[in-house]
């Protein structure tokens, strides 16, 4: 399975939204270069205030632009970087990688994938309703969270718009992703 980086953002404020850029450059165990969220243990504010000893599992956020497209045509102003991801990308299932995987972008970064984003209320300010939006629910009733996922740089390298994204699959057995 392969597919491309739409957008790459980064912005060092903890603000929701991240202005694009013409490219990032991944660092080995921290994330992206100049991004709020750089660092070993957890940058995410509510997480910090519960323990900042926690390791960061959340270093790159990455949304699929095929989200992007189904919040516009429910009538949200949706572009990249928008809901605060890293990598916008196309052509690759995010939500239905394993926990584990790894994700080649562009020449030479690597990273893993954690887990699912959790999206949060933060997410309303952008526009009301929007958290709603990216929440679902799956024939069996359970919830699906499709704000994207989270994952660590294994492989550090600069990342742009167009390069192409190879997934990596994990060895068997697979675990599902779950909210990190």
């Amino acid at each position: 399975m392969s597919g491309i980086v739409v957008a790459v953002s980064s912005g060092p404020d903890h603000s929701m939204s991240k202005p694009n850029q013409p490219v990032i450059h991944l660092l080995a165990g921290l994330g992206v270069e100049g991004d709020a969220h750089l660092g070993r243990t957890v940058q995410h504010r509510s997480r910090v205030a519960r323990d900042p000893t926690q390791p960061n599992l959340r270093q790159v956020h990455l949304i699929h632009g095929e989200l992007l497209d189904e919040l516009m045509a429910a009538g949200f102003a949706m572009t990249p970087g928008r809901m605060g991801e890293n990598v916008t990308s196309r052509g690759v299932d995010l939500l239905g990688l394993a926990s584990g995987t790894r994700l080649r972008l562009g020449a030479r970064a690597v990273v893993e994938v954690t887990g699912l984003r959790n999206p949060c209320h933060q997410l309303n300010r952008l526009q009301p309703g929007l958290m709603a939006a990216t929440l679902d629910r799956d024939a069996a009733g359970e919830l699906v969270r499709k704000a994207g996922v989270m994952a660590i740089v294994l492989a550090g390298g600069d990342v742009r718009p167009q390069d192409r994204i190879l997934v990596e699959p994990p060895p068997l057995p697979h675990r599902p992703l779950a909210p990190v």
